[in-house]
């Protein structure tokens, strides 16, 4: 047996990045919990009298989490330099197990149970909301945590398994709204002179009454679990030495590479940090542009808003039962994200990026076509979006994090990821809140045909830019240690 003092401690690194990791099954879990519960939300809120709960209204309360997202990125540089990577992923914890709670009795203390107002909405958005800080932090520090305590030749492959947990939390949450809603029913709501109307509620009393708050109400046993695990780990060796902190982060870097290894990490890091931070463009405006538009790219492809309102889209592709294609859909990204995890250290980052922009693409003109084509079977559209979603998770989905959270030279990486995951949250939102009315834009004789091409057409074309985005500008950074980033934009100033 090796002795892990001179090689490393390989089961030490792995426990710990193995609980950074349910940050972002969490940050999965959170996000795509509204894809089950979204109908009898809707629904419920459909009863109201003191207001009218328009489509408009309902993409909003969908997407409210992704507002807390937005706060909880931009704010999650300031919490990770001021507070550390590990109290903040603990912050994030707790904002997960408070969120959780709230949305499945947002009436809690200040409004009747059961009973729809617009007051209990603006309660209910607002823990959403809570829990959207969270996802909002551990989107951006767990890949943080993970690519500062990995060795730089398996770091790729550590940060991709933060998005295998993304959508391993995306496919469990999946399951378990198939668990809850069982043989219940869903809400039918069909639109009757322009008006959203529920068609023989009573068959889905339990779902509405009921169903959508237990949904939520699941997320507090893995955020409870994440919360308690995390005081287990140690702060990062950079951020430690960062702060001056040299024997502590020394001796997380002996266990995790060995003691000759770890000694010359800490000089490196010490040469590259002679204080915690520097301005944001000391290392020019490149780096800071093409971290943003590595996260814009990443939403703009219209991902999400597959991923939150699956069961909508296969319903309306009458293909059978739309939560069992929700979890088979599930299924596929599991794989395709093992996918590029076992090859990101191989290929690169670049081509899996251009090749799964150029996947994309196709996917989703398959779907556009689909739509205005006449005797297309059923089966198409739903394999072309299998495809879109396959190619986004060999590609994007792991891809864009890695990059994100290993192209920033240390001395910025906190208040740079920061800006950067939150142009991601901000463009989610914006494709989340749209996707169903421009889903349901009617036009002539195609009807909402119409609004199921555009979207998919849209979609397609941002597919093939990002693709010569990443060819043109994103440089390659297979290899290459976190201390490199400074020598490597050093030279592109």
């Amino acid at each position: 047996m090796k002795n892990t003092t001179e090689s490393g401690n390989k089961a030490y690194l792995f426990s710990i990045v193995s609980i950074a990791v349910i940050g972002g099954l969490l940050f999965g879990y959170d996000t795509a919990v509204i894809s089950g519960a979204e109908k009898g939300l809707q629904a419920f809120f459909m009863g109201a009298k003191d207001f009218v709960y328009t489509d408009a209204i309902h993409g909003i309360t969908s997407s409210s989490a992704l507002i807390g997202c937005i706060i909880g990125s931009a704010l999650s540089g300031f919490f990770a330099s001021t507070y550390g990577r590990k109290k903040s992923l603990f912050i994030a914890g707790i904002l997960f197990f408070l969120s959780a709670l709230g949305s499945y009795n947002p009436e809690f203390l200040f409004f009747n149970h059961g009973e729809p107002t617009y007051s209990l909405l603006v309660a209910f958005n607002l823990y959403r909301v809570l829990g959207g800080i969270g996802v909002g932090l551990a989107s951006a520090i767990c890949p943080m945590y993970i690519a500062e305590v990995a060795p730089s030749g398996i770091r790729g492959t550590l940060v991709s398994w933060n998005q295998f947990a993304i959508i391993f939390g995306q496919l469990v949450v999946y399951f378990v709204n198939f668990l809850i809603l069982g043989s219940h029913a869903n809400p039918v709501i069909q639109v009757v002179n322009d008006v959203n109307q529920l068609i023989n509620p009573d068959a889905a009393a339990w779902t509405i009454a009921t169903g959508w708050r237990l949904m939520f109400v699941s997320e507090a046993v893995p955020a409870g679990l994440f919360t308690l695990l995390v005081l287990l780990i140690p702060e990062t060796p950079r951020y430690l030495a960062l702060c001056g902190k040299d024997a502590k982060a020394l001796s997380v870097l002996t266990k995790v590479n060995g003691s000759l290894k770890a000694k010359e990490i800490l000089a490196d890091i010490k040469s590259t940090a002679t204080q915690k931070t520097e301005k944001l463009f000391t290392y020019g405006w490149l780096v800071i542009f093409i971290g943003i538009m590595l996260s814009v790219f990443q939403q703009a492809v219209g991902i999400n808003a597959v991923l939150y309102f699956a069961p909508r889209i296969f319903e309306s592709m009458n293909m059978g039962n739309p939560m069992v294609q929700t979890v088979i859909m599930g299924v596929i990204n599991i794989l395709f994200t093992l996918l590029a995890i076992f090859t990101v250290e191989k290929w690169g980052r670049k081509p899996l990026l251009i090749t799964g922009s150029l996947g994309m693409a196709v996917g989703a003109a398959g779907v556009a076509i689909s739509n205005v084509a006449t005797g297309v079977p059923p089966l198409l559209p739903v394999v072309c979006i299998m495809v879109y979603s396959a190619a986004f998770m060999m590609s994007w989905g792991p891809i864009c994090w890695v990059l994100i959270s290993e192209i920033f030279p240390n001395t910025i990486r906190g208040a740079a990821v920061a800006i950067a995951v939150a142009f991601q949250w901000i463009f989610n939102f914006i494709v989340s809140s749209t996707f169903v009315p421009m889903y349901n834009m009617q036009l002539g004789e195609m009807g909402d045909k119409f609004g199921h091409m555009f979207a998919y057409a849209l979609y397609g074309i941002i597919c093939v830019i990002a693709a010569i985005f990443v060819w043109k500008l994103v440089p390659e950074t297979k290899g290459k240690t976190l201390e490199d980033m400074s020598k490597l934009w050093k030279k592109e100033k």
